[in-house]
Parts: structure tokens; C-alpha cells; sequence
């Protein structure tokens, strides 16, 4: 069974770097054709896809957030990050990794598998 799990601070301060991780269990970040992403869902709106790594290690980014966003693998640990650079209460969200045979869609359940998602407030 594959299993994905967020992790990382779960208070960030206005302006510094969200920085998250997840680990994937049962299955390899490099199988092909498997894209792996990250979706956010801020209290009280909809889900939001920001951007994902593939199984050949190319990234894909929302354009509205790619010149904060940075989306990295680590195939030894069998994990990939996500870095928000110069965050603001507004980025205060839910945040997911999810992965799938496709890359960019906003719903969780258009994927193959998806983590619980970890909470991130950012304080000002």
C-alpha cells in the first residue's frame, strides 16, 4: 500500500520559508509515469495546486506562485520537498502531497493517493 506523509514546522513567521517534506512508503518517487504534488487549501476556501516534481525529476509550477515556490526530490530518502519563500498570513493552509499519473489538477480525489495534510499557520 502507498502511504504519503507531510511533515515540518507547523508555525511559520511572515516572511521567512515554508519548508515541507513528504515520505512516500510503498511505492518509488522515480516510477514511471507517477507525478508527484503539492496542494494547499486555506481555511475557508478550495484547494489549490501549486506544482510538482515527476518521476524524471522535472517540475512543473502554478504560475501565480512559481517565483516563490521551489519543488525538489531526494531519491534516496525517497521523499520530496516543497519550499515557500516569503510567506504571508495568506499562505496560512492546509498543505497536501498527492500523486498521480497526471500533474496539476486542484482535488485531492483526482489522484492516486494523497497524505492527511499537515496544518501551517503563518503569523505576521
Amino acid at each position: 500500500q502507498v502511504q504519503l506523509l507531510e511533515s515540518g514546522p507547523g508555525l511559520v513567521k511572515a516572511s521567512q520559508t515554508l519548508s515541507l517534506t513528504c515520505t512516500v512508503s510503498g511505492a518509488s518517487i522515480t516510477m514511471t509515469y507517477y507525478y508527484w504534488n503539492w496542494i494547499r487549501q486555506p481555511p475557508g476556501k478550495g484547494p489549490e495546486w501549486m506544482g510538482a516534481v515527476g518521476y524524471s525529476g522535472s517540475t512543473y509550477y502554478k504560475p501565480f506562485l512559481k517565483s516563490r515556490t521551489s519543488i525538489s526530490r531526494d531519491t534516496s530518502k525517497n521523499q520530496f520537498t516543497l519550499q515557500l519563500t516569503s510567506v504571508t498570513p495568506e499562505d496560512t493552509a492546509v498543505y497536501y502531497c498527492a500523486a498521480g499519473r497526471a500533474w496539476g489538477s486542484d482535488v485531492l480525489q483526482s489522484y492516486d493517493y494523497w497524505g492527511r495534510g499537515t496544518q501551517v499557520t503563518v503569523s505576521s
